[in-house]
């Protein structure tokens, strides 16, 4: 599993023309899953998020995690995440679970997020071509890697 973590003075998800997602103070967070993601990557990454000391203290020093700041957040799911671009020019999306498997753990995700935070957890609509706007603060952007726990 593999998520982008961007702080965000706001963003929102449109589909379609409707507005479907919109947040202000918080996190975007975009969600790549594989095949072999499981309930502990869901609780490990859940729990690195909620407690990441990204957002500023009263001293304008990034220490305070999003628990503390009780920001908002947006979960996107976007298999391009796990893009390969080893061969040629297009890149080969082969480890990206297929949605049959990525559906139920994107939701898992979103669930388990959800019982870590007091504010709603907004989320796009998955496989559904959908127009992403942020405005990222600071510019705070993390990558984080279950697989790669760094």
């Amino acid at each position: 599993m593999k998520a982008v973590i961007q702080r965000v003075s706001k963003a929102s998800v449109t589909i379609e023309g409707t507005q479907v997602a919109s947040i202000n103070t918080g996190l975007l967070i975009l969600l790549g899953i594989v095949n072999d993601d499981t309930s502990e990557d869901i609780l490990w990454l859940t729990n690195k998020i909620v407690n990441l000391r990204i957002f500023p203290d009263e001293n304008g020093v990034m220490n305070t995690s999003l628990l503390e700041a009780k920001g908002d957040v947006i979960v996107v799911s976007q298999f391009t995440l796990h893009a390969s671009t080893k061969k040629g020019n297009r890149p080969s999306y082969i480890k990206a679970a297929k949605p049959n498997i990525a559906i139920p753990i994107y939701h898992s995700f979103v669930e388990t997020l959800q019982s870590k935070i007091e504010t709603k957890v907004q989320t796009g609509e998955f496989g559904a071509d959908m127009k992403v706007e942020l405005l990222n603060d600071g510019p705070v952007t993390i990558i984080i890697d279950t697989k790669n726990k760094e």
